[in-house]
């Protein structure tokens, strides 16, 4: 039996001010009318039905997941307490679905990625199920095939094909690699035999327990202490134990140690939206190349990002900038200091 969850307790600094603390990336819209959680579930839903679909956040967020989601069970929201990075979070939701699900597989999604061809999608993740299901202990990762030499995501390098599977190469991984430098993602671009990192993985519960319980042994010692907790007792205990836990993500913690990995080169039109120059490869864009998102006026400007809230905006005569309305401020820069934005977010927090 297939089950999904979905990684939504990230803080979308990248997206500041638009995104903040309180209110993050992947419960806005940015792409649709939909938000970004919005469009993740929907897309889910064409093979997995709500009842099978898991959300793993923060406490701060359970309202809003709540609000955005009101189909999804209240169970299905799984809470973790304090922030302590993917692989303790991914163990913790893997022991409360086992619960519900025994001896489920696990599809393990971001929630606030594009992915703009869903059929592809679904069936590439269908087709990763079925292999999981005949292939004891395997994890299947989804690898997007490059089209460019992006230095802000880590890589997947692939070797021999294992089989193929509806015109769906499924292939060994022999190594994960952190975001590189612009010179070695021109080499992986030209090798290859590399693919971006989704952080996209499927896998038994009972798989993803076992390695945890291997590699990160206290971290699954104090996870099952919680996890065979008395339901009346339980959210009492997570809260006391959840920060003996190691702050470790799944990249670092299993997947580098483990056997038995594999992996689709996929192409579905993936995209993590990691920054606001990741909207102009996907938002319509005006005859001057302008990308506008509100109630904005433009008069002789050009290649500008500007991302209206409340207020009308008029923009004239100016070129190459970006303007974001927050509900508490308007942000105001050139469009190449997008890429420090997490530098200018801390120096605004300072004062």
């Amino acid at each position: 039996m297939l089950c999904a969850l979905i990684m939504a307790g990230g803080k979308g600094t990248r997206f500041w001010p638009l995104s903040t603390e309180e209110k993050p990336k992947q419960f806005l819209k940015l792409l649709s009318e939909d938000t970004m959680i919005q469009m993740t579930v929907k897309r889910l839903e064409k093979l997995i039905p709500i009842e099978r679909i898991f959300i793993v956040t923060a406490k701060q967020y359970v309202n809003l997941v709540e609000e955005q989601l009101p189909n999804l069970p209240k169970k299905n929201i799984i809470v973790e307490p304090v922030g302590k990075n993917t692989a303790p979070c991914i163990a913790l939701s893997a022991f409360i679905i086992d619960k519900y699900y025994k001896n489920s597989t696990i599809a393990v999604l971001p929630s606030d990625h594009l992915i703009s061809n869903d059929d592809k999608f679904i069936n590439t993740l269908n087709i990763g199920y079925e292999f999981v299901k005949k292939e004891n202990d395997a994890i299947i990762t989804l690898g997007i095939r490059p089209d460019r030499p992006e230095i802000g995501y880590g890589y997947i390098k692939y070797t021999e094909k294992i089989c193929e599977i509806d015109k769906l190469e499924i292939r060994s991984v022999s190594q994960f690699v952190e975001k590189p430098n612009s010179e070695k993602a021109e080499e992986y671009l030209k090798d290859g035999h590399y693919l971006w990192n989704g952080g996209m993985f499927i896998w038994k519960t009972r798989t993803i327990l076992n390695l945890t319980n291997k590699y990160l042994n206290s971290t699954y010692n104090v996870l099952n202490e919680i996890a065979t907790t008395s339901e009346e007792k339980f959210n009492k205990v997570l809260e006391e134990k959840y920060h003996q836990v190691d702050d470790i993500s799944v990249d670092y913690g299993i997947m580098e140690n483990a056997n038995n990995i594999y992996v689709i080169p996929s192409e579905f039109g993936w995209d993590d939206i990691g920054t606001w120059y990741a909207l102009e490869r996907y938002k319509e864009k005006d005859e001057n190349n302008n990308i506008f998102m509100g109630n904005v006026k433009n008069i002789n400007s050009c290649n500008n990002i500007v991302v209206g809230c409340n207020k009308p905006i008029i923009i004239t005569g100016i070129n190459d900038i970006f303007v974001v309305e927050s509900d508490d401020m308007i942000f105001i820069g050139k469009k190449e200091s997008i890429d420090n934005i997490k530098e200018i977010r801390e120096k605004h927090k300072e004062n």
